[in-house]
Order: C-alpha cells, then structure tokens, then sequence
C-alpha cells in the first residue's frame, strides 16, 4: 500500500441477517473489508462466522445490504459471485478424494491462463504429487490443494475459512507464510482460531457474539489488551512479537477460540 494512501472498503457489509431451520443465526451484523491485506472474524463457537462467509458468497440466505466493489449483492447466486471474484476456502477443504491433485486443480480453472506458477510456487509439494489421489494426502496438504485451487484464476477477495484448523505446528506456519504472500495481491476475510497466525496476519479483526458484532478495530489493539480479549473470546492472548506462542485457556495446540458457526 501507498504511504499516506487508506486502504478503501472493498466489501461493505449492513443488517446482514441469516435464519436457518428457524433459528436466527445472523441479526444485524455490520462490517467492512478493506481492499487490501487481511481483515480476521472471531468469535467463539456458533456465534456465525461460518454462516457470515457463506452468506457472502451466497450459500446461505440472507436479507440486508451487501455490497461487493460497489455492486449490491445480496440475492445474486453463487456462480456469479464467483465471476465477480469471489474466491472461497471452506472450513472442511472439500477436495475431491477420489480425484487426483492435478485433476482437483483442473476442475478449478476458469479461464486459459490458470496461476500454476503462482500456485506451485507457493505449494510446491502439490507440484510433487499431482498423480496422487487427493484423498491420501495428509490434513495439511489437503488444505495447500485447497487453497491452490482458489488461487488458479484471479479474484478480488478471498474468503478463508479457518485454514490452520488440526493442523501440524509446521504445517501451520507453511499455510501462514503462504496466506501472508497471497494478501500482498489480493485481500482476504480470514475466519481463524489460531491467534498466533491472527497476529501475524491480520490488520483489522472483527468479533461476533451471539449473531452480531461485539467489536471491531485493528487486531494488534485487540491482541494486545489481555481483558478485552478474555471478555471477547474467552481467552487471553499470551503471543510474542513475532507472532508465536499460546493462548492462555486455549487449546495448547495453537491456541482455539472457536470453530463454526
């Protein structure tokens, strides 16, 4: 980013509301994403950060305003977000098991010129195992093909759903310094759990408690005030500076806040 230029807001989110099998999971949730870097959703378990994601992208029904590089888009179907540059990461990966690596990354592609330098660049063991059924690789490798994917045609914004989770602690930090290097071109809402990697990667954060926006302000303030976090997510953030380190009261494998929502 240009010194002295502020990031804009690429996404604009208002009153979003979400109602599922009767129960109001969304009521009211307003935030914005910045069109540069990471923006992080917390929360603790079932406040609906899974469901704000997949409302954005159209997977859950939704009514209040949501406007995407200036474009209203509640309502529209999900294949045309997708057009538009949407680009999603589920929490469960959902890669094709039976499939091949090279084959789950050809069904991804949406136009001639597919990032394959960019992808296996970032991920070159899935280059290495392009013959290999996806569904013998391991958790953090599934996660790489997953992220590859969505990285072989050019979005304007990535939604990323809790990638670290169950993930080895080296496995953890390869997906982070790969997450960093792809919001220096394309920004990211980012539903994470670890926030260690929420240190590293985030700039702005915004907290949900029961379907609606407790807080919202740069992630450093937030990590950096160990009662505004206990109070927020139930934990307190016991992180270096260079980002590693536990949650005191969390999980000791990296630190959980909260999974879906």
């Amino acid at each position: 980013m240009t010194a002295g230029i502020e990031p804009q807001s690429l996404l604009k989110v208002r009153d979003l509301a979400v109602v599922l099998s009767g129960l109001s999971i969304l009521q009211g949730v307003s935030f914005d994403v910045a069109d540069t870097g990471v923006t992080v959703l917390l929360g603790r378990n079932g406040v609906g950060k899974t469901t704000t994601l997949r409302a954005i992208l159209g997977l859950a029904p939704a009514t209040g305003s949501l406007t995407f590089d200036g474009d209203e888009i509640v309502g529209r179907r999900t294949h045309e977000l997708v057009q538009k540059g949407l680009g999603y990461v589920p929490e469960d990966r959902c890669v094709f098991a039976g499939l091949t690596v090279a084959e789950n990354l050809r069904l991804a592609e949406r136009t001639k010129t597919s990032a394959y330098d960019l992808v296996f660049e970032l991920f070159p063991e899935l280059k290495k195992r392009a013959s290999q059924k996806a569904g013998s690789l391991s958790g953090g490798q599934q996660q790489m093909l997953a992220l590859g994917r969505v990285l072989l045609t050019e979005n304007r914004l990535l939604l990323v759903d809790e990638p670290t989770k169950g993930l080895a602690p080296k496995v953890v930090t390869e997906v982070a310094d790969a997450l960093a290097r792809v919001a220096v071109r394309v920004p990211i809402l980012l539903v994470e759990q670890n926030l260690a990697v929420v240190r590293r990667l985030a700039g702005d954060a915004v907290v949900l408690a029961a379907g609606q926006v407790a807080w919202t302000g740069s992630a450093s303030e937030l990590l950096g005030d160990q009662d505004l976090t206990k109070s927020l997510l139930g934990v307190g953030a016991s992180i270096d500076a260079d980002g590693r380190g536990e949650e005191r009261g969390a999980h000791p494998d990296g630190g959980t806040v909260g999974s879906h929502a």
